[in-house]
Order: C-alpha cells, then structure tokens, then sequence
C-alpha cells in the first residue's frame, strides 16, 4: 500500500515538474515573441492597449494550455491563440459600437425615462400599502393569523388547519373573509 502511494506521489511530482518546465518554455518563447505578437494583435484591433491586453491574455492562455497537455509548436500556437482572441475583441467591440452610442446629446440621455416609479406612483403605493396594514389590523384575530400564515409565511391549509386547531374548510374561509376585507379597503382608497 505504502509503496502504490509513493509511485502516485512520485508520478505527480514528475508531472508537476514537467507542467512547470513547461510553462517557462511558454515564458520564454512568449517573450521572444511578445513584440511580435503586439503588432499582429495591433492590426486587427488598432488599440495599442488593447493590443497589449491580448497580448496578454494569450500568454495566459497558452501557460494554462501547456499544463493540460504538450504543446507542439509553442510560436505557432501563441501566435494564433493571440489572432483568435484579437478576432474575438473586434467582433465584441464592433457589436457594441452598432449598439451603443456616443454620439447622443446629453439632453436625450437625461430624457430617457426611469424604469424606477415616478414620486407620485410610490406615494399611491404607500398609501395602500397603509390602507393594506389598516384592513389587516381590523380583521378577526383568527382570520389575521390564518391571512398571515398563509400570504406572508406561505404556508399550506393544512398546516395552518393543523397549527390552529381548526379545519382546513374554516381556514379556507377565514382567508377567503380575509381576502375579501383587503379588497374592498384597497377598493376605496382607488376610487378617492
């Protein structure tokens, strides 16, 4: 047993070892590579930062692939690791281009409406929020509780049967009295 666990140790000590020799051949063609990389990503995205942050990324991407498996030929593949993600960013960038603006006046930004409720629409809701609170509070006490449990602890009826020691029938018309009272106050506070 204790020898099937040292050849496991062993073996991943090799691989980790490899995985790291590895990568610093990906380091070091990577940067006898890099300013050649740069100006290949460069055509295609025409931004000397974005051109380096490709750059970047590829090098990344190239160290995480070569500890996963070999790779071949390292120039090549970073080379076009750096194209496929230089693509990749100007397609992203000319998408958003064709749907955002910045060419809009600031005018018609700030006329752009809110999705937030307007101050006259959130005191309308507070409002019968109250008038909500109110109705509850007027309510029998059992048929408070039974309104409680069932909308706000969304428990089932014959859990709030169970818990009351009533049947499931009187819960349902508790809730459905309950119901009818909330309607009717919130009935009144819209037709004012």
């Amino acid at each position: 047993m204790n020898s099937l666990l040292l050849v496991n140790v062993e073996s991943v000590q090799r691989k980790a070892r490899r995985g790291s020799e590895l990568s610093a051949t990906v380091a070091a063609i990577f940067l006898n590579n890099r300013r050649s990389l740069i100006w290949s990503v460069m055509r295609i995205v025409r931004d000397a930062q974005t051109a380096e942050d490709v750059a970047q990324e590829t090098y990344v991407r190239a160290v995480r692939a070569a500890e996963t498996a070999p790779i071949e030929h390292v120039e090549a593949f970073l080379h076009q690791t750096a194209r496929n993600l230089a693509i990749n960013h100007k397609r992203r960038h000319d998408m958003r281009g064709r749907i955002e603006r910045s060419d809009l006046p600031d005018t018609d930004v700030e006329n752009i409406a809110s999705s937030a409720p307007s101050q006259e629409a959130a005191l309308i809701q507070r409002q019968r929020l109250r008038c909500l609170h109110a109705a509850i509070a007027k309510l029998p006490e059992r048929a408070r509780t039974v309104w409680l449990l069932s909308r706000i602890e969304k428990w089932p009826y014959p859990r709030i049967a169970e818990h009351l020691g009533v049947s499931p029938n009187t819960v349902f018309n508790d809730l459905k009295l309950a119901h009818a009272h909330c309607v009717e106050a919130l009935a009144k506070v819209d037709r004012c």
